[in-house]
């Protein structure tokens, strides 16, 4: 395959994704003012493809690279899924460590080095701003910080941008940061991206300016998930 088969593909999927929801949109215009469909973000651990998904649209709604989705559900390209098809949204346990406990063995060195990588990050504010909601009040799924229009939203922790675009219904435009195995960080609401996907970016570097949520206030919608599964971000960020 061409180097860059894969991302000419992953961008040819999200322009496909943004123009089946602008159709979508315009079938339901008339008297009555569109409505946007809302697309819910996907936790735990397994999710069973449904009509209308793709590869792409289940890794963004998990907060997972396509390629990790892929690997781990042994999925070559073109990477096609099937309605029923039954999808694992975490990394195969790893056993063998357990197995040379078991024989007596001295253990590898290999799981002392993932579990390096599972290390908690030290996150930082992206921004300061007044929190208008915490992580209850918007269902469990991360906070929104208020700030100016145009303020720099900075990177909570260096790591790498799997998602940066404005493909995924509620979040506006959208950056997603992957710390490591075990952490993301999702940034939303904002009115210009500073980064791509597949750069590196260090702690504190701007990604984003602050842009307006659903309700027209001027917030970034800010998320941290362990595992793919979101976890309240005031359990991580340091205290003010």
């Amino acid at each position: 395959m061409p180097d860059g088969w894969e991302k000419r593909w992953a961008s040819w999927v999200g322009r496909w994704l943004i123009g089946l929801l602008i159709l979508s949109l315009a079938a339901c215009s008339g008297s009555n003012p569109p409505r946007k469909r809302y697309f819910p973000p996907i936790h735990g651990q397994f999710y069973r493809v449904r009509p209308g998904d793709t590869l792409y649209s289940i890794a963004r709604r998990s907060g997972h690279h396509y390629r990790d989705l892929a690997r781990w559900n042994r999925i070559r390209p073109p990477y096609i899924i099937h309605v029923g098809q039954l999808l694992r949204l975490k990394p195969r346990s790893r056993v063998k460590a357990a197995a040379k406990a078991k024989t007596g063995k001295a253990p590898s060195r290999h799981p002392k080095k993932i579990a390096k990588k599972n290390l908690k990050i030290s996150f930082r504010w992206p921004l300061r701003g007044v929190i208008v909601r915490n992580f209850i009040q918007t269902g469990r799924k991360g906070i929104d910080i208020a700030a100016a229009p145009g303020t720099p939203v900075r990177a909570a922790a260096s790591g790498k941008v799997v998602y940066s675009g404005d493909g995924l219904v509620g979040y506006g435009n959208l950056v997603i940061i992957k710390h490591g195995e075990t952490y993301l960080s999702a940034y939303g609401n904002n009115r210009r991206l500073r980064v791509r996907e597949g750069q590196r970016v260090k702690s504190g570097q701007t990604i984003a300016e602050v842009g307006r949520g659903n309700d027209g206030r001027a917030v970034l919608h800010f998320e941290i998930r362990r595992n793919g599964d979101p976890v309240d971000p005031l359990r991580y960020l340091p205290k003010r």
